[in-house]
């Protein structure tokens, strides 16, 4: 094997090393962590028919981005590790290691004969940091996997080549096809795993034609009438006729429709002037092209106003603009002038059987057409810049460098010129090296690319970090970050919800509510605004309101939605929260009847046991058991270890004293979650309704110690202790139930009768009058205190009052 294929192989794999135990990043938990495709329940067939982030292509939500080939192995690692992301990382690390040996491979092949271009070329690769998002962010496989295929096609292409037509022997005219049908289906094989990838097969023509075949550009149209042609008219034709055939496909599979895509994704699509537009498509290619050679500046999202809109032709850039396309051109120029020399020198300066036309129009090919895409010229695409898309195109770009470097170095008259370019050539692979190592500590967390965004989009990167000094519990400092991120885009949708949750949880109700208000009025669909607005507002008190928020929430249009699943799951969401919302309030009828309108309108992918349980509990407050048991058997179907179900089973039989029957149940609900405050709580209920009160006091107590927090559980507990004798204990619970609640009267006047039984009376004087500045009216609390004072009067004790 030659040295500089295994030196880029250890490169590509050592630069990438410290990738390996980074989290999952951005893009990566929407296209694998709440993928149903990925999972090993849903059928392997769903992946030809739905899109990379598992929306079906023909929801006019969908991005269109048909990758099965990538969520497949995003499945396989899912067999291997689940959820944990070393798997995903070592695939997509193991995956830029082959790349580049392929493009070490086909660099060589190239360039045959000149040692410092096929050296230089795979090693710049292996090392450039626009590759860092499609290596470590783990989204970015479909590039790399891409690529991986798109080399399979080229190189089998070139073998066809090879073989030649004039082979006699059945062997031969068999293995050229062989190497045909390969790149065919390599290139195939490149489309689905990302739908750029169908540019191999124009790559493949322009190496046949202009490489291969040797033809000038006037020469091509003499192809179909020439006999000598005949070899090229065959593999155009397969080419062709596999281009036309995977383009129909796709359109069928797709609908036929073209995505849709929000303004600040590509915010010039969305501009009403065609000057502008035009002017910024001019430009984004040329900062693609800066990006390749000086990767210093790079983001995780570059919306929105990350690149400002060209809107004149005295912006400067359109100087960047203009200076691309001439670079193009005056390469093009060249390699046209060097097909019919079809010379090359190498290393000592002796000609070669290559040619400066071959290297030069195989690097421009490799770096544009598979770029083509991307630009907007045939379609408007989801993005202003995407550094992982450059990863086919940096093999041009290196190609092409590297090829300059070796005809410098051969036409330099001295020894001392020719060190030069060696060194300018490693310091470059030094610099790159160096700038991927460092970004790839951005991409180990979600906070630190983050934060490495904040120069480039402040919005989406403050937006983002908030999230996950939220997730970490600095709540403070991401109540700032979204503050920031608004104040710099006050539109943001989405910043506003978050900020909304933020608030709920805090219990800022009102700051929540307001936040909510502001996420729908910027994104009037947002089904899970409108579903923790109606939380908010039952929270709130404001019953009706919230009733009003449900309805209009499960009637949204989830039309033209990036992420439909989720919307119609949450409209399902907003009917289960208004018929508890009925229920609640004991209207039991109704609320059967939102639940059944649920359980129609609910999409095959919606988990419904929660659904088919307050079904059940409904049934169950209007004593249609047998309707109630039916549905907790729903749901136990649904999600044999739904404990909520276990419960409310177990629940279901205590008024049939069906008792035995009922404490299994409860039981197994204590065996699927032993630290699960409520099931505790409920076990400690139904062994005091059935009077056994010290088993009872054992359950509450154990749920209060899981939930110390909950005054429901803690006040219950010292019920159940009084009830089972254990008063020491039961006075305890009584002055935490007043500590969590202390302007909540019954909490003292229990604490109150406590202390009497345990004969401190003074203190439960205390508390019955405490009781009665808060509820002076109540005359359980004035009939304790009378009975109290008359007994300290028996004592000789004077009153504290």
């Amino acid at each position: 094997m030659e040295p500089v294929l295994i030196t880029s192989c250890v490169t590509a794999f050592f630069l990438y090393f410290n990738t390996l135990d980074a989290e999952f990043a951005y893009d990566d938990s929407r296209a694998i962590k709440t993928n149903p495709d990925v999972l090993p329940t849903t059928p392997l067939s769903q992946l030809l028919w739905d899109d990379f982030w598992g929306t079906p292509l023909t929801h006019s939500g969908s991005h269109k981005s048909y990758r099965p080939l990538t969520v497949l192995s995003f499945r396989l690692n899912y067999m291997v590790s689940e959820f944990n992301p070393r798997s995903y990382h070592v695939t997509n690390v193991a995956l830029h290691v082959a790349a580049t040996g392929l493009f070490a491979v086909l660099a060589r092949a190239l360039t045959p004969h000149a040692r410092l271009a096929r050296t230089a070329a795979p090693l710049l690769f292996a090392a450039h940091p626009i590759h860092t998002e499609a290596v470590a962010g783990v989204v970015g496989r479909a590039d790399v996997g891409a690529a991986i295929f798109f080399l399979g096609a080229l190189l089998s292409y070139m073998r066809y080549c090879g073989c030649g037509r004039g082979s006699a022997a059945l062997g031969g005219r068999v293995g050229r096809h062989v190497w045909l049908g390969a790149a065919l289906v390599s290139a195939t094989l490149s489309m689905l795993t990302k739908e750029h990838g169908i540019t191999a097969l124009a790559v493949c023509a322009a190496y046949h034609v202009f490489v291969h075949a040797k033809l000038r550009p006037k020469e091509v149209f003499s192809i179909l009438s020439e006999r000598r042609h005949r070899g090229v008219v065959e593999g155009l034709s397969a080419l062709g006729a596999s281009l036309v055939v995977l383009l129909a496909c796709r359109l069928v599979i797709m609908g036929s429709q073209p995505p849709e895509f929000a303004p600040a994704d590509n915010p010039a699509a969305d501009c009403d002037s065609p000057a502008v537009r035009a002017l910024t498509f001019f430009f984004l290619p040329a900062f693609n092209a800066w990006l390749l050679l000086c990767p210093n500046t790079l983001s995780f999202d570059w919306s929105m106003e990350a690149i400002p809109l060209v809107t004149s032709l005295g912006d400067p850039r359109n100087l960047a603009s203009a200076a691309l396309y001439a670079v193009i051109g005056l390469l093009g120029l060249t390699a046209l002038l060097s097909l019919r020399r079809r010379r090359l020198v190498d290393d000592s300066g002796n000609g070669e059987t290559s040619t400066t036309g071959d290297v030069t129009v195989m690097g421009l090919a490799i770096l544009i057409l598979p770029f083509l895409p991307a630009t907007n010229l045939f379609f408007y695409v989801g993005f202003v810049v995407a550094e992982r898309i450059l990863y086919i195109p940096s093999m041009g770009a290196c190609l092409l460098v590297a090829w300059g470097a070796h005809l410098l170095y051969a036409r330099a008259r001295t020894l001392r010129a020719r060190r030069c370019i060696q060194v300018a050539l490693v310091i470059l692979f030094v610099l790159f090296a160096a700038r991927t190592w460092r970004r790839n500590r951005d991409w180990e967390t979600e906070e630190n690319l983050y934060r490495s965004g904040i120069a480039i989009n402040p919005p989406k990167a403050y937006g983002n970090l908030a999230n996950i000094l939220s997730s970490q519990g600095k709540k403070e400092e991401a109540e700032w970050a979204y503050k920031k991120a608004l104040s710099y885009r006050s539109n943001m949708a989405d910043v506003h919800y978050n900020l909304g949750i933020l608030f709920q949880e805090q219990k800022r109700h009102e700051e929540a509510l307001q936040e909510y208000k502001l996420a729908i009025q910027f994104r009037p669909r947002m089904a899970m605004a409108h579903l923790n607005m109606g939380l908010v507002l039952g929270l709130l008190g404001q019953k009706a309101e919230a009733a009003e928020v449900y309805r209009h929430c499960s009637q949204l249009d989830g039309s033209g939605l990036k992420d439909p699943r989720t919307h119609e799951s949450t409209k399902i969401s907003a009917l289960f929260n208004l018929g508890r919302l009925y229920a609640d309030d004991g209207h039991f009828e109704r609320a059967i009847d939102v639940y059944q309108e649920a359980v129609d309108k609910m999409p095959p992918y919606y988990q419904p046991q929660s659904l088919y349980n307050m079904l059940g509990e409904a049934f169950f407050k209007l004593e249609r058991f047998e309707e109630a048991e039916k549905f907790y058997l729903e749901a136990l179907k649904v999600k044999a270890d739904h404990v909520p179900a276990h419960l409310t089973y177990g629940k279901l039989f205590s008024p049939q004293q069906r008792i035995s029957e009922a404490e299994e149940w409860f039981r197994r609900a204590k065996a699927l979650a032993p630290n699960d405050s409520t099931v505790h709580q409920h076990f400690g209920q139904f062994l005091s309704e059935v009077e056994r009160h010290e088993d009872a006091a054992d359950h509450y107590v154990r749920a209060a110690q899981l939930a110390p927090s909950e005054y429901e559980i803690i006040f219950n507990a010292a019920n159940t202790l009084r009830q089972a004798g254990r008063n020491k204990q039961a006075e305890e619970y009584y002055r935490l139930a007043v500590h969590l609640r202390p302007q909540e009267a019954t909490s003292h006047m229990n604490l109150g009768a406590m202390l009497h039984v345990n004969g401190k009376l003074l203190e439960a004087e205390s508390s019955y009058l405490e009781a009665l500045r808060l509820k002076p009216d109540d005359s359980i609390t004035r009939t304790n205190l009378q009975k109290l004072r008359h007994l300290l009067a028996k004592k000789g004790i004077s009153p504290s009052r």
